[in-house]
């Protein structure tokens, strides 16, 4: 999903969510949300 679509189902803003997303790049240290996809295959991570 892209910020606007996450932010409008959290009823949150898009900066917040880009906020979150950067952040959690940074923790798991990644550049975008192409290696994170590449994290959660290679971790097993499902989608809820």
């Amino acid at each position: 999903m892209n910020n606007k679509d996450i932010a409008d189902r959290l009823y949150i803003s898009e900066k917040t969510v880009k906020n979150h997303v950067s952040n959690i790049f940074k923790k798991l240290d990644l550049n975008d949300r192409v290696q994170a996809a590449i994290f959660a295959y290679k971790n097993n991570i499902k989608k809820l």
